[in-house]
């Protein structure tokens, strides 16, 4: 019986030393409790290991998640769920759920939310990067201004070939808040570059507070304007969002 003891914390200390070995952390983890449930309910081997791999798999998955979500860099997470139809009755409902399903991503189409401050662009612009987030794709979100001073001080530093490489690489780019600040004829030409590198290859989201006929302002130049959103509507979902103010409503909901 001793000796029996013995091999056993023998051959434990081995698998430990294996699954370190092998990195597989959650299955060192788990892998005593559950031999222990397998005896108690007389599951097969097969379906022993079947449930190691699944606990070490969706362990992997969600570490793999909760990065992509650290480096997407969103300011604060909104879901779809969390957002009221019924408040902003004439945003496409359907058509935002279909596009939930990330399909508009696997065609490199570009979403664009236009409307008055308060409307909800932001809150689905996020909602849909943490879908895409969620199902592991590359995404990054940034305002409308530090996109640019990351354009600019790229520029100035000679890697900006090396920072629009890596923005076309990313599987959904976010862009907030374009139009609140009007761009330098630098800045807008460095914008778009990068809309250009992304141009039928890769998603972009934008909202922005500016209708398109106005966004010669933004640019600093009719031109450019009019080149990026050549680029940004050829293949895409425009909403114009012309309903109340969520800000409002909290603060109704609060007096």
């Amino acid at each position: 019986m001793e000796q029996k003891t013995k091999h056993g914390t023998e051959v434990s200390n081995q698998i430990e030393d294996y699954l370190k070995m092998l990195a597989l952390h959650r299955i060192r983890e788990v892998y005593n409790h559950e031999a222990e449930n397998a005896a108690r309910t007389k599951l097969s081997y097969q379906d022993y290991l079947h449930r190691l791999l699944e606990n070490q798999i969706l362990t992997k998955i969600e570490r793999s998640i909760n990065r992509k979500m650290q480096i997407a860099g969103f300011p604060q997470i909104k879901t779809l769920e969390e957002f009221d139809f019924t408040y902003q009755p004439k945003i496409n409902e359907k058509l935002i759920r279909e596009l939930a399903s990330l399909q508009f991503i696997a065609e490199a189409k570009n979403l664009l939310f236009v409307g008055a401050p308060g409307v909800g662009k932001t809150h689905l612009a996020i909602a849909l990067g943490v879908k895409a987030a969620q199902a592991r794709k590359r995404v990054l979100f940034f305002t409308a201004e530090k996109l640019t001073e990351l354009l600019a001080s790229s520029e100035v530093s000679n890697q900006l070939n090396k920072t629009l490489d890596s923005l076309s690489r990313v599987d959904l780019l976010v862009i907030d808040e374009l139009g609140y600040l009007s761009l330098t004829k630098q800045t807008s030409r460095l914008f778009f570059q990068l809309i250009s590198k992304r141009y039928e290859k890769s998603s972009t989201i934008i909202t922005s507070n500016k209708p398109f006929e106005q966004w010669g302002e933004i640019f600093n130049d009719d031109v450019v304007a009019s080149a990026i959103l050549d680029r940004l509507l050829h293949h895409s979902y425009p909403f114009f969002i012309t309903g109340k103010s969520f800000r409002l409503k909290y603060l109704q909901n609060n007096n």
